[in-house]
């Protein structure tokens, strides 16, 4: 794979945030997307505007029996992704983890380790028989420290570390998993954490200007690596 080459691409949490500034800037690059998330207006308008060969779909990832179906009609359109970003991602309202709710713990392992989990059981298989793709499992600065107030979040994604390491770990050659620390960037989840400090830090889009050309230049030799986009 070369970062030249038109990609097609499965990615998550595309509505928002930095997955909805991947999904522009690859399509503004050429290449061809497959993207999901939950809010149904958003998926509606993506599809709307885009179009084929586009396609966007509305899945709950922590339904394992959706993301199936979502595998099932994406893999009806081409033979595998090129690179899989497994993108989409909540976090908890800031609080000592004895403060937060069972329920508000569990969404956030459900959709941003067992999501992933879901992901990766359908779309690697397929990756596996073309021989060839780059999963990526965006992690985070808190994958890789911690702060108070956001122990599940910090404890997700460090388990998508090791996930991603262990994964590598298990492909065959020409496949390659890699961890991706995006940096800290002004999304709605840093202004939950930070408030109105988290305009101080990069946008999205003008974050996806370094990423894009980043992650399509990753290829199996950066398997098993924890990486971090240049600032």
């Amino acid at each position: 794979m070369t970062g030249d080459a038109a990609k097609t691409i499965v990615l998550t949490g595309v509505s928002r945030g930095l997955g909805q500034a991947m999904l522009e800037g690859f399509i503004a690059g050429g290449h061809r997307l497959f993207g999901c998330a939950t809010d149904e207006g958003a998926i509606a308008q993506l599809q709307k505007t885009y179009g084929d060969p586009h396609h966007f779909a509305v899945v709950d990832l922590a339904d394992d029996g959706q993301v199936q179906r979502w595998s099932g009609q994406v893999l009806q359109e081409i033979q595998a992704p090129d690179i899989l970003i497994n993108n989409a991602g909540v976090i908890n309202e800031p609080a000592p983890v004895w403060e937060i709710s069972a329920l508000e713990f569990d969404r956030v392992i459900d959709v941003n380790l067992k999501g992933v989990a879901n992901v990766l059981r359908h779309f690697v298989p397929a990756m596996i028989e073309s021989q060839g793709g780059v999963i990526i499992n965006v992690s985070s600065t808190w994958g890789r420290s911690t702060s108070p107030e956001v122990a599940p979040y910090c404890a997700s994604k460090w388990a998508i570390e090791g996930l991603t390491r262990s994964l590598s770990q298990e492909l065959p050659k020409h496949l390659a998993a890699v961890a991706l620390n995006p940096g800290v960037i002004n999304t709605d989840m840093l202004q939950t954490c930070f408030g109105s400090s988290a305009k101080n830090y990069t946008t999205p889009k003008a974050w996806a200007r370094s990423a894009i050309p980043f992650i399509l230049n990753l290829s199996s030799q950066d398997n098993g690596k924890a990486v971090t986009v240049p600032a």
